[in-house]
């Protein structure tokens, strides 16, 4: 009976430390998508570790986390634009965090050198066109929308947003501070309009024939093929996806990305969440609910992404759009973009 009760307890204590019932993460998240839900209901059933969320704007987020200094309970920061990863790690809010599992899933330029962020999705920063006026033969590289065959069909966002802001910074990357200046003046020169709503609104315009070609990201055009809206529909046909400077560095690329907080108590389970995120069952999930890319362009299983056709990446490291974002700014001050 003894060596029975033995036994017992020491089943009792092999067990009951794997139990993650009492375990929970706080997590951070300027993302609002369909996707993000279903991924941590199914981390939670899978660790039996419990997702708190908070939402609110990247730079929001950003102070408050500051704001609460070493008692915030954020785990993770969640938000887009490597640009604003950069911000957070510049402001001091994460922590460096490495495993093996990450460096296989995330690919190295998708990440912090450092290890203070992670890729979690892809987002191309692309040209959409119109299918009735514009051929894709006539398209080629971001440096050609400078030209003045585009005077007067051009759409664009503003110089505040962050998507146009981490373009140009990767613009100066690969041509420099000057040709960069004299792109951001032509092309400003060049559009329908003044800079002016989202990234549906441009390719709207394209649609609606005020402009011919829109600067945007790709998953916009997912949202719209699928949306609710028949007329937002009706927008995603008349409109092509074209993939600019494959012949050269290759098509800016931006991520949605995470870091876990320097106020982190949980640093193991928000890792366990990072490996989570970014492993091939879950970028599937990214794909086909959200049109998002995968971390890795072999993985990706969405017909619509597909649809599309492959295309070359800019193999920049992510963490250069960052560094550069106030050069970025100042340069579309130069060029009054607006």
């Amino acid at each position: 009976m003894k060596k029975v009760f033995n036994i017992i307890i020491f089943i009792f204590f092999i067990v009951i430390p794997h139990s993650n019932s009492n375990a929970e993460i706080n997590i951070y998240s300027h993302r609002h998508y369909d996707a993000d839900k279903i991924l941590y209901k199914s981390f939670t059933k899978e660790t039996g570790i419990k997702i708190n969320v908070i939402k609110g704007g990247a730079d929001q987020l950003i102070e408050r986390i500051i704001s609460e200094g070493k008692d915030s309970p954020a785990d993770i920061l969640i938000t887009v634009d490597a640009g604003r990863l950069e911000r957070a790690k510049a402001s001091g809010i994460l922590q460096s965090a490495s495993s093996k599992i990450l460096d296989k899933n995330v690919p190295i330029e998708m990440r912090d050198p450092e290890g203070y962020w992670y890729g979690l999705t892809v987002r191309a920063r692309v040209i959409v066109y119109s299918k009735n006026r514009v051929k894709p033969s006539e398209l080629s590289t971001y440096e050609d929308l400078s030209h003045p065959k585009w005077k007067g069909r051009i759409v664009a966002r503003s110089s505040n947003n962050i998507y146009n802001q981490s373009l140009l910074a990767s613009i100066i990357a690969a041509n420099g501070r000057n040709k960069a200046l004299k792109w951001a003046k032509e092309v400003r020169q060049n559009m329908a309009r003044s800079p002016r709503g989202s990234d549906r609104d441009q390719a709207r315009a394209v649609s609606d024939g005020l402009a011919d070609i829109a600067i945007m990201n790709t998953y916009y055009i997912g949202i719209l093929a699928n949306s609710s809206n028949p007329s937002d529909r009706e927008v995603a046909k008349n409109v092509g996806v074209f993939f600019p400077n494959q012949k050269g560095r290759g098509t800016h690329i931006n991520v949605s990305g995470a870091g876990i907080t320097t106020s982190s108590k949980n640093k193991k389970d928000a890792l366990k969440f990072l490996e989570f995120m970014t492993r091939n069952k879950s970028q599937e999930v990214f794909g086909n609910v959200n049109y998002e890319y995968p971390l890795r362009m072999k993985n990706n299983q969405s017909s619509l992404l597909k649809s599309w056709g492959p295309f070359k990446l800019d193999s920049l490291n992510l963490s250069e759009l960052g560094k550069k974002n106030s050069e970025a700014v100042k340069l579309f001050d130069l060029a009054d973009w607006e």
